[in-house]
């Protein structure tokens, strides 16, 4: 979208109408719902410096402690995200950019993400609590 705005922009002097706000929202959605992905693949960053010469039940163990801690956090975000999402379709709530567009559905899809996210998050912890990590 920025590509081909810019490219309009160069080519024929106007850019694209309401790119900044397509991209906005486009941006946003895309990080949620590839946040569940990445949880759920445990492709996130850990940082193992410290813990790399304990034993694997031990890192288990805090991997999961933090697995639950994330997964409490994307939970209440997800929860957050739908009172947001129903009170911005409530009140009518659109972008202030030139389009206008109305924000509740990307705010529901941003709180289906971190849904997805939690519960991706609650997976682990009940694996690694298996000791299937």
């Amino acid at each position: 979208m920025v590509s081909a705005s810019v490219l309009l922009r160069w080519l024929a002097g106007a850019p694209i109408k309401g790119d900044i706000e397509l991209v906005q929202i486009g941006g946003g959605l895309a990080v949620l719902g590839f946040l569940a992905q990445g949880t759920l693949m445990r492709a996130n960053i850990f940082v193992d410096s410290f813990t790399t010469w304990l034993p694997a039940r031990v890192n288990d163990a805090i991997d999961g402690f933090w697995n639950l801690v994330w997964g409490v956090v994307a939970l209440v975000l997800a929860e957050r995200m739908a009172v947001g999402a129903a009170e911005a379709l409530a009140s009518h709530t659109t972008t202030i950019g030139l389009l206008a567009v109305p924000i509740w559905w990307a705010i529901g899809l941003g709180a289906a993400g971190f849904a997805a996210t939690g519960l991706a998050a609650l997976y682990w912890v009940a694996r690694l609590a298996r000791g299937r990590g």
